[in-house]
């Protein structure tokens, strides 16, 4: 009777754990004609931490479990669609609301891995100012460390010797660091930008946008007098 109540406990401990298991997403989002949508904004529970779509209309998000629900918000509008189990997702989008959500094989087949996956699609995480404030750090780039996974600072500002990867170590000789943008405008620090100041910080694991200065990604800030 004890072995066959432990072989049961660890039948339901696994089909817990598969249910709860938190994987890398990948998502499409096309309106009615399948033009593609872009700058949708896409969360599970914190609208302040959010990905966002690129003009493929395409997007990541980390740690989506197959039970969650995302939130979509394009322009003012704001849809909800049931993760369901799915691995990858596209979205079409019309006037009055969703017309479809299907599963969609050819971004779920990208890359190696879903991390990878995720990179290839311009993977963003999207910090509103509030949320930076909220984690107690003076310094932009600490408070980000916390809330971006990847994103890896090293040292102090102040001393000079401040090291950040968003993407690890790719070169010994040449710079790792990402490219700064602030109010549209390529900076070398964010030293002397005061996280008071910030509305919100858009962190971009791949940023070919930008060419070879996005080659190690791009943290771009827009600051309440620069928002549009």
């Amino acid at each position: 009777m004890r072995y066959i109540l432990s072989i049961l406990i660890l039948v339901v401990s696994g089909i817990v754990a598969a249910h709860s298991e938190e994987i890398p997403f990948n998502g499409l989002i096309v309106d009615g004609h399948g033009n593609p949508v872009n700058k949708a904004k896409i969360w599970i529970t914190d609208e302040g931490s959010y990905a966002s779509t690129d003009k493929h209309g395409r997007f990541g998000l980390s740690e989506v479990s197959p039970t969650d629900t995302l939130n979509i918000k394009i322009k003012k509008e704001v849809y909800r669609v049931a993760v369901n189990g799915r691995k990858s997702i596209k979205i079409t989008v019309i006037d009055t609301g969703i017309k479809s959500v299907n599963e969609e094989p050819e971004i779920m087949d990208m890359g190696y891995g879903y991390v990878k996956r995720r990179e290839r699609v311009n993977a963003s995480s999207g910090i509103s100012g509030a949320r930076l404030r909220a984690t107690g750090q003076s310094d932009i780039l600490k408070a980000l460390s916390g809330l971006v996974p990847g994103l890896n600072v090293r040292g102090s500002a102040r001393g000079g010797d401040q090291s950040v990867t968003i993407r690890g170590i790719h070169s010994i000789n040449s710079s790792n660091e990402p490219l700064y943008i602030v109010d549209e405008l390529p900076v070398s620090t964010l030293d002397g930008i005061n996280i008071y100041d910030v509305e919100r910080v858009e962190v971009l694991k791949d940023a070919p946008i930008y060419g070879s200065r996005g080659a190690n990604g791009a943290i771009i800030v827009t600051t309440k007098r620069g928002k549009p």
